[in-house]
């Protein structure tokens, strides 16, 4: 049996503006300024740079509501004029300072130009005598190689590929011939299918010497152990001194794993970080200064204050007046609103940053990690009483320029662990101690997890074997065996 009934409740939900907002806060700098950019080229009553002829403004709003009926509303939206000529107030936008100098910062990034990766290899082939079909599977071999320089598609589906989208049909063993050519192309090793084939390729082009003859052996005979660093049975396979072997090795090691990324004009997208925050130290004393770029200086339009000001003299109100002053009504509050919010999101950018460098401050005067108190957004949130979501959007995604580099905002937040003496310390503490202990082992006997515990314990952190390997993997460091050195 189907009932209906009312049934109220209170919900909160976030408007429009709000979401706008959350988003305008979330931008780093170089992202905020396409945002700007794009605002000011979709609501043409938004404008950039100082207002000119302010006094002259200042002057068309007095005496505005002379001679106009204050009751007169436009249509359904209930639009009074004099709500946006009124100068009972003069608003938040006129009355903001900018102390930021738009010379303070270089706003513009340069690009090189430059030949991409494929392009270049394409080049060299030019330079081989090919037949139609083979430079068709070379073509087509160059555009299968990755950023790193691999080709990693297994040569049957090369094959099939050609016949589906290039009408080219071949065999397993022409393409193999192709790809001989093709791993005489620069860099070394490119075009190869796997490691094993990579460094092969750089070391047959070497100039020969015992050391590379030992190399390439170990690589196409022994690779297996070479990268489990099973030492000893190198020695015994081939019969070599130890003074042989970590020749050889040498050898292997200054060769590159990741062809592809030597090549400088490859045209992959340089990310440029642009610090949003910067803090100096300043007569022993933090300051922090946000960086100018997210200070623009906006303006509501002239022009449209004047097309108010138009219609609201005009005796005669066509309909067609009525929507125009509707259109523009809501073009001047969108453009207040943005203003405002970038207003707003100036504040909270500051205000958030200068709690966390507050409440981290002996690291930022030091440059010591080691000093790095445990924090969690929480902290933060519950400082500046704002949402956890908020200090998220602002930590995740902001670069602050330190005098110890610059640094991405959410590697100061860690969680925190008791020391033997009961006192909260950072995992970021016990990572630079785990690091440093590390470096400075016998790599001919690296430290296993275990014997890592114990020095930490000694050094009053009690943390288990699992966490050291956990810490331990997050720091990129490979466990004993693999760190293990002739």
């Amino acid at each position: 049996m189907l009932k209906q009934y009312l049934q109220f409740k209170l919900s909160q939900k976030l408007s429009p503006q709000q979401i706008q907002l959350m988003k305008l806060i979330q931008l780093p700098t170089q992202a905020f300024e396409q945002r700007l950019k794009q605002e000011l080229e979709e609501n043409p009553a938004l404008e950039g740079g100082k207002e000119a002829n302010e006094n002259d403004l200042d002057s068309d709003f007095d005496n505005s509501t002379d001679d106009f009926d204050d009751s007169e509303s436009i249509g359904n939206d209930d639009i009074n004029v004099d709500e946006y000529l009124s100068d009972d107030e003069i608003p938040d936008y006129r009355t903001q300072a900018n102390n930021y100098s738009s010379d303070d910062e270089e706003k513009t990034m340069p690009y090189a130009a430059g030949t991409s990766f494929t392009q270049h290899l394409i080049n060299q082939l030019n330079t081989y005598r090919l037949s139609d079909e083979e430079r068709d599977i070379a073509e087509f071999l160059v555009g299968s190689v990755d950023e790193s320089g691999y080709i990693r598609r297994e040569l049957s589906d090369i094959m099939d590929d050609l016949a589906f989208t290039q009408n080219v049909y071949t065999t397993e063993e022409s393409i193999k011939k192709v790809l001989k050519i093709v791993h005489q192309l620069d860099p070394a090793g490119v075009g190869a299918r796997n490691l094993q084939e990579c460094l092969s390729i750089q070391l047959h082009r070497k100039e020969k010497n015992p050391d590379t003859e030992l190399a390439i052996n170990i690589i196409d005979n022994a690779f297996d152990q070479f990268t489990k660093k099973h030492y000893k049975k190198l020695l015994q396979k081939f019969d070599i001194s130890e003074i042989q072997l970590k020749d050889a090795i040498n050898e292997i090691e200054h060769l590159n794993p990741k062809p592809g990324g030597s090549y400088a004009g490859n045209n992959r997208i340089v990310e440029h970080v642009v610090p949003d925050f910067a803090i100096k130290i300043v007569d022993g004393e933090l300051e922090l200064t946000l960086n100018g770029r997210n200070a623009p200086e906006l303006h509501v339009s002239r022009e449209y204050n004047n097309m108010l000001k138009g219609y609201k003299d005009a005796k005669d109100k066509s309909k067609s007046q009525k929507d125009a002053v509707i259109f523009i009504k809501q073009k001047l509050d969108a453009a207040k609103w943005f203003i405002e919010a970038i207003k707003q999101r100036q504040q909270t950018l500051f205000i958030t940053m200068s709690a966390i460098m507050h409440y981290q401050k002996e690291y930022f005067l030091t440059g010591d990690e080691r000093n790095l108190k445990p924090m969690i957004l929480k902290d933060i949130a519950d400082e500046i009483s704002m949402d956890v979501s908020t200090v998220s959007r602002v930590a995740n995604s902001k670069y602050v320029d330190t005098p110890y580099g610059t640094k991405l905002i959410k590697e100061f937040f860690s969680e925190s662990m008791k020391n033997d003496q009961g006192e909260d310390v950072s995992t970021r503490e016990i990572k630079k101690i785990l690091e440093t202990v590390i470096e400075e082992e016998d790599k001919k006997k690296p430290l296993t997890d275990e014997t890592l515990a114990s020095i930490l314990k000694e050094k009053g952190y009690p943390i288990a074997r699992r966490t050291v390997a956990k810490y331990r993997e997050q720091l990129d460091i490979s466990v004993a065996r693999l760190r293990k050195k002739i």
